[in-house]
């Protein structure tokens, strides 16, 4: 089940971040994740593509309902490091490159 998830996050990698070192994909739960040296900076499940963004931009995100929360599953608890965009075929081109960029960047200020 989560093998179209894994290779529709190595595409949109691959299309949106072609020169991008040291990132991988691997399955994850039933979807897919997407690894900067390591670290987890986005996932593709049935609940949409999420990225891990830092705070501010977090909130700025979810406050303007551009993106929401990410929750896995209805009942479990909210990943609190993400914003949720349920709906990113209809993100444009420009923008999805820069989301994943920015959550590349983000987990790599981290370390």
């Amino acid at each position: 089940m989560a093998q179209p998830f894994l290779e529709n996050l190595k595409a949109l990698v691959d299309r949106h971040l072609p020169a991008e070192q040291h990132l991988a994909c691997k399955h994850f739960f039933s979807g897919a994740a997407l690894y900067a040296n390591g670290v987890m900076c986005a996932s593709l499940t049935l609940v949409g593509l999420a990225f891990k963004f830092p705070p501010e931009l977090r909130s700025e995100f979810i406050d303007s309902g551009v993106a929401s929360s990410l929750k896995y599953f209805a009942k479990s608890p909210i990943k609190k490091g993400y914003v949720l965009f349920s709906d990113f075929e209809d993100v444009s081109d420009e923008d999805m490159a820069r989301y994943f960029g920015i959550a590349v960047a983000h987990v790599r200020s981290m370390a």
